[in-house]
């Protein structure tokens, strides 16, 4: 070999491998802060395998893709508010229906929404990403806090499972069973393309798009109160037919412009029993429940585990709630609520309606954002 080829060769090795670091840099492998890789299967060593609740699969009730595929057409809001329009479901949260919130406080009593990540390593968290959290002014030879200040930081998935989370519109884009599906050319709410790189979610398609903040009508619908039981057992689905009859127990009509908190009581089986694959085996709303949602219009669907019943139920469609909710409604879901704390005072004061309210954080390009709701007697 000659000595311009070997030097020809070591330096395409040296592009590759500059390439590959480069690549690594930007797309890193799940791993510890100390560099140690992680594997989300050590949350889950021995998994459990859920099976569809038999109720979803009664020819009654059941949703086939064919539906889905439906729905799609006939709930959508594309258009609805402009063609350029990246808020879909929160425009009906208008400065009248803010007003008319906030005359809903009267004991000045608020309350909690929000789960905030966990640390350590459970059957219900860390799906994507280790979670940490570090002091930065440790001394490293004494390992005593430092003078002047004690500073930590943090780092977690913005989806992780013991995190309540504001999932961005964009989230979710179109995908099987729905129509017309190019898997090079993939949609997200009022048509816009979902770019498959880091432009994904960038400006006005992602959560900065959706607003800076919303006070609006809160009303919980809390299915284990209504079932006289502590918890839904996993892979329960919640139908129309329910919403209906806490409408009519809670004395309250759910409509536009509200926030709809269902209760399932995924925190208080979690506080009783210990997690478990709640975002594969969990109780939530069958798909059926969509024609409702719409018709109802309501801005903000708060969930306390992944919204969607676990099995959903529905072939080639794992959380049907999830897709058409965001891409076709515009309706963005908050996973992981914790609403423990609003049914207890709900349940005391015999009110389940309330001023809600929670600020966006303005993460470039973020896909979802913690949720940081609180409830307002």
């Amino acid at each position: 070999m000659t000595r311009a080829l070997l030097s020809a060769v070591i330096l395409a090795a040296a592009v590759t491998a500059a390439t590959q670091l480069s690549a690594q840099l930007q797309y890193p492998r799940p791993h510890t802060r100390a560099g140690e890789p992680w594997s989300p299967d050590v949350t889950r060593p021995n998994p459990v395998r859920y099976t569809a609740h038999p109720s979803t699969q009664d020819p009654a009730r059941k949703i086939t893709p064919q539906d889905i595929q439906r729905y799609e057409r006939e709930l959508s809001n594309w258009g609805r508010w402009g063609a350029n329009d990246a808020r879909g479901a929160l425009n009906l949260i208008t400065p009248a229906k803010t007003a008319a919130a906030a005359r809903l406080v009267r004991e000045g009593l608020s309350v909690n929404l929000q789960h905030f990540v966990e640390f350590f390593p459970a059957a219900d968290g860390w799906r994507f990403w280790p979670a940490e959290k570090w002091l930065t002014s440790i001394n490293l030879q004494t390992g005593e806090q430092g003078d002047g200040a004690a500073l930590d930081a943090v780092r977690f998935h913005t989806h992780e499972g013991t995190l309540s989370h504001l999932d961005a519109i964009c989230h979710y884009d179109r995908r099987a069973p729905m129509l017309d599906i190019d898997p090079n050319d993939r949609v997200t709410f009022n048509n816009r393309r979902n770019r498959r790189d880091e432009l994904s979610c960038q400006g006005a398609t992602g959560i900065i798009g959706m607003g800076s903040g919303y006070v609006t009508r809160g009303v919980l619908v809390d299915i284990p109160l209504l079932r006289g039981v502590n918890w839904l057992e996993p892979t329960t689905p919640i139908f129309v037919e329910e919403l209906e009859r806490w409408e009519q127990f809670a004395g309250i009509r759910i409509g536009a412009g509200d926030a709809l908190l269902v209760r399932t009581g995924r925190w208080a089986k979690r506080a009783a029993e210990g997690p478990w694959q709640y975002d594969q085996g969990g109780a939530g709303l069958h798909a059926s429940v969509l024609p409702w949602l719409r018709a109802r219009d309501v801005s903000l669907l708060v969930g306390d585990a992944v919204t969607d019943v676990q099995p959903s139920g529905v072939e080639n469609s794992g959380r049907p709630v999830h897709t058409i909710s965001m891409v076709a409604i515009g309706l963005p879901l908050v996973d992981n609520g914790y609403l423990e704390d609003v049914a207890r005072e709900a349940r005391r004061l015999k009110r389940w309606e309330f001023m809600i309210s929670w600020q966006i954080n303005q993460s470039s390009g973020g896909t979802a954002v913690p949720f940081n709701g609180v409830a307002t007697f």
